[in-house]
Formats: C-alpha cells, structure tokens, sequence
C-alpha cells in the first residue's frame, strides 16, 4: 500500500481484481469503500483478464507489478481512480504506468498526487532506475499529470507523447 496527502494506492490481488472486473460493487464492499459507478472500457477488460490475471498466478512474477492498484480518497472512502503498472522492471530497470481517473473525480488533482505517490514507492525498489509512461497527444490532462510530476517527454511517435522519469 502507498499513502498519499490523501490517498491510499492498494495494489489489487487476484481475487480483488476479479472483483473489479465484475464491477458490481463487490471490490468496494470487501474493501468497505461507497460504490461510484466506473466504466471499464472494453480494451482495459481484455487487457485485464488476458494479461494481467494470468501474469498474477504466475509464481515466477512479483504480482505487484502485474495488478491494477486502485486509488482511494482516504477522506471519501471512495476509489477514484487507478494506476496499472504494464510489466515487471524491463532489462533496462524501468517499468511503464498507466492510469486513469474515473468519470466525475477529475480536476481535483487525483491522478497528479497517485502517480507522485507511485515514484516514491519506486524510489524504494532497488531494482527500479525509471518510470516510463505514453500519453496522447490530445490528453493535455494527463501530459499535465506527468509533468507535474518530473517527467519529461522523451520521444514522439504517430499521436503518442512518451514521457520518461528517473527514480
């Protein structure tokens, strides 16, 4: 878990994850938070159920870097957002983040503090020397997140801004 000002960043197991998907409210319930609605885009459901749950079991990986960690306000109980780490420490020792904030908890500088709270927790894993992350070029919300956090643009490919942060 990462603390945060105001935020608490769980990194979601197995079973928590399915949950998440099932997008009932059975997550909030075990995790005794108030259901907001979310939407799981279609492409984020497929990359869960064939990527990461199955990365999850795989004894040989540390399942924090193949999870979703959800990100709580710790004042609200409520989740308002989530950062995914895509994989485990390239041979370079950088691993890639995304995330998103949900619907109706935007422009409260969510993302920006979770994604801050993130770095700290890669300054502590000695196997980690970078954060790595791609933003569309249109997402001026989230190149904004990345900035404020020390990141910096390190190429540009077709509509995709790759930003990069030693840690």
């Amino acid at each position: 878990m990462i603390f945060t000002e105001r935020l608490l960043l769980i990194p979601l197991k197995h079973h928590q994850l399915v949950q998440y998907i099932q997008n009932n409210g059975s997550l909030e319930a075990a995790l005794g938070l108030y259901h907001v609605p979310r939407m799981i885009e279609p492409e984020l459901k497929e990359a869960l159920e064939q990527t990461l749950l199955p990365n999850m079991i795989n004894p040989q990986r540390s399942y924090l870097f193949c999870t979703l960690w959800t990100v709580i306000d710790r004042a609200e109980q409520k989740m308002v957002g989530d950062i995914c780490i895509v994989d485990e420490p390239h041979e370079t020792n950088e691993i890639e983040i995304g995330y998103g904030t949900y619907e109706g908890c935007r422009n409260k500088g969510y993302m920006t503090e979770a994604v801050g709270g993130l770095l700290e927790w890669a300054k502590t894993r000695p196997e980690l020397c970078a954060v790595f992350a791609a933003t569309e070029k249109s997402n001026v919300a989230s190149c904004a997140v990345l900035q404020k956090n020390g990141f910096a643009q390190v190429d540009e490919v077709g509509t995709l801004l790759h930003w990069r942060v030693a840690v």
